[in-house]
């Protein structure tokens, strides 16, 4: 199933909705009353598996066309959003970081979701280093505690589209990068959330970036230092993985900064992340 939130006025609140092939179907129509996909994991299994029920046997004139809809963050109000640095070693090896440790690990601020094809503000009178990062995203379903890599992945309620924008010089400026990654729309994720059992190998998805047009990224999952699984398991030897936590995996290479000259995003720029069998996320950067 592949789950995002609409808005179908500019001035309503976004709704929890299934989307099938360019169409959607609001999950209240289904009679199941969650607002948004975090309290549907919070509901259990069983809750999706009932709206996965309910959707099959929904009448062809229930779904509606996704045209003239807004989307929100593809994750609202998560319990947090953990980012994984330097998982491909072009990616680290372009920022001349050592990844020989374990996994850099740090937290984003909810001000810095945004939504696909909504604005991310460029805040040029601190950063004129505004660099994108494709990654994939991964939402877990149920509380993760001290998992093995070959169990990780049942933990896994599904996986999304993320773009890990990243103001560079504050990176570089600073001992840790969750600022940096912080500012206000700086962390696009969508447009949906496809539940784990569509994607059965996360190591085998081609991941791009597109900025104006350019091709500026051209990887795979497969070429992450650490696997999603390992991750997973990594992480709950020392916390507890709330459902709803998104673990945002890493960039493959090809980041603005390493390219000559660089390219940074400013206002007027269209960035577009697009992992196979996931998502396209489109960002447009305007002046903060």
């Amino acid at each position: 199933m592949r789950f995002a939130h609409l808005s179908s006025a500019p001035t309503s609140a976004p709704e929890l909705v299934v989307v099938q092939d360019e169409r959607y179907l609001e999950v209240r129509t289904l009679g199941a009353e969650y607002a948004t996909l975090q309290q549907l994991i919070e509901a259990g299994p069983e809750a999706t598996e009932r709206l996965r029920t309910a959707a099959a046997a929904a009448p062809a004139d229930a779904w509606q066309e996704l045209a003239d809809v807004t989307y929100a963050p593809a994750v609202i109000m998560p319990p947090i959003v953990l980012a994984v640095g330097l998982n491909y070693d072009e990616h680290a090896s372009e920022l001349s970081l050592d990844n020989d440790s374990g996994p850099v690990l740090f937290s984003l601020f909810p001000n810095s979701l945004g939504a696909h094809h909504g604005e991310v503000p460029i805040p040029v009178h601190i950063s004129e280093e505004v660099d994108y990062e494709g990654e994939l995203g991964v939402i877990i379903g149920r509380p993760a505690k001290n998992v093995t890599p070959e169990d990780a992945l049942d933990y896994v309620y599904g996986y999304t589209t993320i773009n890990d924008i990243t103001a560079r010089n504050v990176q570089f400026q600073e001992p840790q990068w969750s600022r940096c990654k912080s500012f206000d729309g700086f962390t696009p994720i969508g447009p949906v959330v496809v539940t784990a059992d569509e994607i059965p190998d996360p190591q085998a998805l081609a991941i791009t970036t597109d900025v104006d047009g350019l091709r500026v990224q051209d990887s795979t999952t497969g070429f992450m230092v650490r696997t999603v699984a390992e991750l997973i398991s990594s992480i709950s030897q020392s916390l507890t993985l709330l459902p709803g936590t998104v673990i945002s995996t890493g960039s493959p290479g090809g980041a603005g900064r390493s390219r000559k000259p660089p390219l940074y995003l400013v206002p007027g720029t269209e960035v577009t992340v697009t992992i196979e069998n996931v998502g396209t996320l489109t960002s447009h950067c305007v002046q903060a």
